[in-house]
């Protein structure tokens, strides 16, 4: 078998000697152009693996050479090597579809890494579909819908960049699991997907979370400890609700995100790490950022390319299989038969416009398989609200979206209407539960969740 072949293109000839000894030293064959005309001729006369150019020619710029290659070898993954600092040119060469970056003077670890990632994913079209019929299999991306379908492709074409995701979209459309599919169909699959809520660390310990830290830097550091980013290293760091980061944790993660390093809190010496940043959030960055809580720097880093998943309502075509799905899982987690949803249910679900998108889906069919008797759900099962949301749901939220979930909410709601039934009927259940129009099995199933009975 013979060995990869890589494109060296640099004017300086010290670089090109450097590049070339270290690709050799990991057995992978090189040719090398001073300038793009020579890269582009080259590129016609022989079949290269990989391709490392830098982003100042004599003729041009890196720029063209990695537009012209997505055009016209679109399998050929390019990096650039860009001026120590200059993380806009890396943004723009990411934008224009290189694969990937590394900065003057080159860090020969880092260097390594990255060719190693970029051979892999000469094998990514061979293994495309078994990473996607894994995902199917999780109800969030199920679906036959042009909306679906759309969510499949781009995922496809993000895994086999490393450029940083941005991944936009409201509560429960599983942002998440589109991060894991990226990570799962690129490269970086057998290294790990670490995922964090932004929103979750206490700011006091976001800095030691992060980057980690070492035995007595601080109080309570008995032990060295690993940080997120060493925990990902060679994979996929999951950033989700990065709004939430408080600003001073802003300039932190962006010099981490520039210098592909870190230093753990009490460390004299910063760590290289070779980690992809995919990150997400429910709320209006941009907005943020006019309003100054969020750095322009930071949103722009992360920013390089964005994946917008749709709401439920706007997949209206997939309820029936994603609910089909949920049922068979709901059903074997349960050691039960799975139930079937009636006709007037399954309409139920079509018009209702879930505020709550494929999590709220879920949430109300575990609660209806709680509740139906016999094998079939049925519309009074499902407890879908009298009131169907529309597609102005999200801004008749917003006034306490900041303060509780929806869920939490949701469930303030229901405890107020359930007591003040209750209270109406002198604690006669079957009387409240006729007049909230729901089952009396129902009406137990509420006051056991909410602890009322």
């Amino acid at each position: 078998m013979s060995n990869p072949l890589a494109l060296i293109v640099d004017d300086e000839p010290d670089i090109r000697e450097l590049l070339e000894i270290t690709l050799g030293r990991m057995n992978i064959d090189t040719r090398s152009a001073e300038d793009l005309r020579a890269a582009r001729a080259l590129l016609e006369s022989e079949q290269f693996d990989l391709c490392l150019t830098d982003m100042r020619l004599p003729d041009g710029n890196g720029i063209e050479l990695v537009e012209m290659i997505n055009q016209q070898y679109p399998q050929l993954p390019v990096a650039v090597i860009t001026a120590h600092g200059n993380m806009d040119s890396a943004v723009q060469a990411l934008k224009a579809g290189a694969f990937d970056f590394v900065s003057k003077p080159v860090d020969l670890t880092m260097l390594r890494k990255l060719v190693g990632t970029a051979l892999m994913l000469e094998q990514a079209p061979a293994t495309t579909e078994k990473p996607i019929a894994e995902a199917q299999k999780n109800s969030e991306l199920l679906g036959k819908s042009p909306a679906a379908e759309q969510i499949r492709t781009m995922i496809r074409k993000l895994a086999r960049s490393q450029a940083p995701v941005f991944i936009s979209g409201e509560s429960g459309t599983g942002k998440e699991l589109a991060a894991r599919m990226i990570h799962k169909q690129g490269p970086r699959a057998d290294h790990n997907f670490i995922a964090v809520n932004c929103g979750a660390i206490p700011q006091e310990l976001m800095e030691s979370e992060f980057f980690g830290h070492l035995k007595g830097s601080f109080t309570g550091a008995v032990t060295d400890k690993e940080g997120l980013f060493q925990a990902a290293d060679g994979g996929t760091l999951f950033l989700d609700e990065v709004a939430d980061l408080p600003l001073n944790m802003q300039v932190k993660l962006l010099r981490a995100i520039q210098e592909k390093s870190i230093r753990p809190v009490g460390a004299q010496k910063e760590l290289s790490v070779d980690v992809r940043i995919v990150s997400a959030t429910h709320k209006d960055l941009s907005s943020l950022v006019d309003q100054g809580d969020f750095r322009q720097d930071l949103f722009y880093r992360i920013n390089v390319i964005e994946l917008t998943i749709p709401p439920l309502r706007a997949r209206k075509d997939d309820i029936a299989l994603l609910a089909d799905k949920m049922l068979s899982r709901i059903a074997s987690q349960a050691g039960s038969e799975k139930p079937r949803i009636d006709r007037d249910a399954l309409k139920s679900l079509f018009s209702y416009n879930f505020p709550g998108n494929i999590r709220e889906l879920e949430n109300m069919l575990e609660r209806a398989v709680a509740l139906c008797e016999g094998s079939t759900i049925t519309q009074d099962d499902l407890l879908i609200p009298n009131t169907t949301p529309t597609d102005n749901t999200q801004t008749s939220t917003q006034e306490f979206s900041a303060e509780t979930s929806l869920d939490a909410h949701m469930e303030k709601v229901e405890r107020e209407l359930i007591t003040q039934a209750l209270e109406e009927t002198h604690w006669n259940k079957t009387a409240a539960a006729k007049k909230l129009g729901i089952s009396f099995r129902a009406l137990r199933y509420k006051l056991d969740k909410l602890g009322l009975d």
